[in-house]
């Protein structure tokens, strides 16, 4: 098959291949993320509250979601590794949960796991190690769940980066600042995989598709703005998510400069005080195992096909085109001859027509006119031979632009036939966009109805949860909880119940307060009336007859008098307010209500760590049902355009249609005009005879002079005709020499622009991506588990990354 170089065309057309094709994987894996973020932990309560997830409820959620065709032929091992990182994305702890699933069997199943610190986390089964260090649980057939500590190197790494007004800084430096902030999320994929690529042995990266997730307070974060991804606004906060697929650049070996496959995450934003609550990232390798492309090498095979009948069909269109022009140009390179043939056939006649005429002046001029005539007769039959020869390579050329027209209407065909069925299957795809959202969109409003239940049961008023309101309902109410909330609250609960006792005591406390000033009083008295004694010395004095009834008279209406005074009731008033601030005083700060008051703060903690853990769930699922959201729109706006393209191939193969018929008229035109030179040719042929008898007879010829004249006569007038419409056959010969040269040029290019590019694009680049995604695949297939696994489980593994937070101090 011919070929000629490439142009930019088969970049656009490789480039969009590729597009299409991540795409699509990348629709797969946000239809399936659902399953992993439910399945954040098989049963592990530990590790789910080191994530601030909860997870009540979700092993039966993940049996359901997981339970495939492929899981029940045999024994399966589900692993997510959970990774607790720092807020520069170095890994601190990973925690391991397994779930060993589809167990159908009453003995032992045999397990391999380099974990350390292996318990049950959802049931009572035990283990042993045998002499080859692999796990022998006692299943009973139920499926197990255990978890672990993880040693092994991850396969892709996390690496945070913050910038503030341009300027690189640390995790510390940034916080509580203001500015322009850069967070950048770069990954590093380390696990490589040996396979074979058109029969040489490579090295491909396993296919990690990392989606990483952050929630920024409006309070803190305006103009907020990501790479790769998107960022949602509700109001009060911005989701922000963003996916990279570190290594497929190289796996797919494309260059950068036809199609940039991200590696990173980039976050910018105008920051005020900066905080950052968490990142959470979720890493999957198994976004192109699902992908059949056994049906993708169909369809090539079948557009390499149309594509390979397309080029035949325009290389006989260019050697068509070419032949016509060539054939014109010989016709109009002859005509020159044909007319100098008919010139010099018209002056004979002209000379014949005189003599014959003239017969009577001598028979010289009569035989030099029939000299001149033959001549002429010689070249017109010399004209109308080669006239004949371009016309039959004119046929011949229109019935090869003519096939080659057929031909390109066939691949016009062919080509409108693909895309209706790719038509048709975004059509299916985006028939199913209403139920996939209102199903997400059920779910969602389930899980804020449960959240509704919680909260009252847990005694709190709050606003009915709804999809918009939910993320500004928790937060108020978890703000409402907040160490300092919850310490004044219990104080001034606490304040309040002591207060409230003290002062039902007023009564005895003034009472005794009154005791205590009359006692001083008295003594006052007793001083000022040369009565050297205390007051309860008087008092025993009284009792004991010491002192005469006058005196003790004095004394009292003395005391009595002073009690009663404005002074004393003030101080007596003072002294038990003071006292009653003093009783409360050292109440509250007794052993036993500040227990009380520390209880309250604790059972407020703990209220507000569910609710966060409750707000970080609805979280993670409205990441999820916006990516939905993201999903279907995209396949409904695909579906639009593959419409367009569907109608734009009907137009195409209309046009094709058109060209056919057009070539079939014109080969008709030449037909006829092939089977008129053709006679025109024998024509010449037998008045080139006629002349030349004509030119022998004339020198004998004596008589019969009066019929001579007329036989010349009418020749004369008939090559005066033919004469008079040469000029109109050289006119039209030259318009149809030029347009046969415009046809030629146009065929030529159409070829080489546009023809043979789509066709080495379609033999190269396409060809070159499919086998390598299909290498790219069998990399992930191989790689099922981050700890272990026996050689007769299937697997699966997911990697959820969460980073510490950042607080200004």
């Amino acid at each position: 098959m011919k070929k000629t170089n490439k142009n930019n065309n088969h970049k656009f057309l490789s480039k969009n291949y590729i597009k299409g094709a991540i795409s699509g994987a990348l629709a797969l894996t946000i239809l399936c993320s659902g399953v992993g973020v439910a399945a954040y932990s098989a049963g592990a309560d530990n590790t789910a509250q080191a994530l601030g997830v909860q997870t009540e409820s979700t092993v039966e959620a993940v049996k359901k979601a997981s339970t495939t065709k492929e899981a029940l032929k045999k024994l399966s091992k589900n692993e997510t590794v959970y990774v607790i990182a720092d807020a520069n994305g170095a890994a601190k702890k990973i925690i391991v949960s397994d779930w060993l699933k589809g167990v159908d069997t009453k003995g032992k199943v045999k397990d391999v796991s380099n974990l350390k610190d292996v318990k049950n986390v959802k049931g009572d089964e035990t283990y042993t190690v045998n002499e080859d260090n692999a796990y022998e649980w006692a299943a009973n057939g139920d499926d197990i769940y255990y978890q672990g500590t993880g040693t092994t190197e991850l396969p892709v790494k996390l690496k945070l980066s913050y910038k503030l007004n341009g300027k690189t800084v640390s995790a510390d430096e940034i916080a509580g600042k203001s500015g322009k902030v850069t967070i950048r999320i770069d990954y590093e994929n380390t696990q490589k995989e040996k396979v074979k690529i058109n029969g040489k042995t490579e090295e491909v990266n396993v296919p990690f598709l990392m989606l990483s997730g952050m929630i920024l307070d409006d309070d803190n974060f305006k103009n907020v703005e990501v790479s790769n991804g998107k960022a949602i606004n509700d109001g009060t906060r911005t989701i922000v998510a963003g996916f990279a697929l570190p290594g497929m650049q190289d796996s797919l070996d494309i260059d950068k400069d036809e199609m940039e496959i991200p590696d990173y995450v980039e976050i910018t934003a105008d920051t005020t005080d900066f905080e950052l609550s968490t990142t959470m990232t979720v890493a999957m390798n198994d976004i192109f195992n699902d992908v059949d492309f056994s049906k993708v090498d169909d369809k090539v095979d079948e557009l390499k096909d149309s594509l390979d009948e397309l080029e035949d069909a325009a290389e006989q269109l260019v050697d068509g085109s070419s032949q016509l022009y060539d054939g014109i140009g010989t016709l109009l390179d002859k005509s020159g001859t044909l007319i100098e043939g008919i010139d010099k056939l018209y002056d004979g006649a002209e000379q014949v027509n005189s003599g014959a005429k003239k017969l009577d002046s001598g028979a010289d001029g009569l035989s030099s006119g029939a000299k001149t005539l033959d001549d002429g007769a010689s070249k017109l039959k010399n004209g109308a031979s080669q006239l004949d020869s371009g016309a039959s390579q004119l046929d011949s050329g229109l019935a090869t632009l003519a096939g080659g027209a057929s031909q390109v209407d066939n691949g016009a065909a062919s080509l409108s036939s693909y895309v209706a069925t790719l038509a048709g299957g975004l059509g299916k795809l985006s028939s199913n966009s209403a139920t996939l959202n209102g199903g997400a969109e059920q779910v969602f409003n389930t899980l804020l109805s449960t959240a509704d239940t919680q909260i009252a049961a847990a005694g709190l008023t709050a606003d009915k949860l709804t999809i918009k309101n939910y993320d500004s309902v928790l937060e108020g109410l978890i703000s409402s909880l907040s160490d300092e909330n919850a310490q004044k609250l219990a104080y001034n609960t606490a304040l309040e119940t002591v207060t409230a006792t003290v002062n039902s005591q007023k009564d005895v406390i003034r009472t005794a307060v009154e005791a205590t000033v009359r006692k001083s009083v008295t003594e006052q008295v007793l001083v000022a009336a040369g009565l050297g004694m205390t007051a309860d010395q008087y008092d025993a004095a009284v009792a004991a007859g010491q002192v005469s009834e006058e005196v003790q008279a004095q004394v009292s209406t003395a005391v009595s008098t002073q009690m009663s005074s404005s002074a004393v009731q003030t101080a007596i008033d003072s002294n038990t307010e003071a006292q009653i601030q003093s009783l409360i005083e050292t109440n509250m700060n007794s052993e036993e209500v500040q227990s009380q008051i520390q209880a309250g703060v604790a059972k407020a903690q703990a209220g507000r760590k569910s609710l966060q853990a409750l707000k970080t769930q609805l979280d993670s699922y409205n990441t999820f049902y916006q990516g939905v959201l993201s999903y279907t729109a995209g396949v409904d706006q695909a579906n639009e355009g593959a419409q367009q393209i569907l109608a734009g191939t009907y137009t195409l193969k209309d046009g094709t249609g058109s060209l056919v018929s057009g070539a079939g008229q014109l080969k008709n035109g030449s037909s006829s005009l092939k089977s008129g030179t053709s006679e025109l040719k024998s024509g010449t042929s037998t008045l080139k005879d006629g002349t030349s008898s004509l030119k022998s007879g004339v020198k004998t010829l004596k008589n019969g002079t009066s019929s001579l004249s007329d036989g010349t006569k009418s020749l004369f007038e008939g090559v005066g005709t033919l004469k008079d419409g040469s000029a109109a056959l050289v006119d039209g010969v030259k318009q149809l020499n030029d347009g046969a040269m415009t046809l030629s040029k146009g065929m030529k290019k159409f070829k080489e622009e546009g023809i043979d590019s789509i066709v080495d694009a379609a033999n190269g680049d396409v060809k070159d991506i499919i086998d390598r995604f299909k290498a790219v695949q069998k990399a992930s297939k191989k790689y099922n588990n981050y700890s272990g696994i026996s050689d007769d489980m299937n697997g699966k593994v997911d990697f959820i990354y969460k980073t510490d937070s950042i607080e200004k101090k």
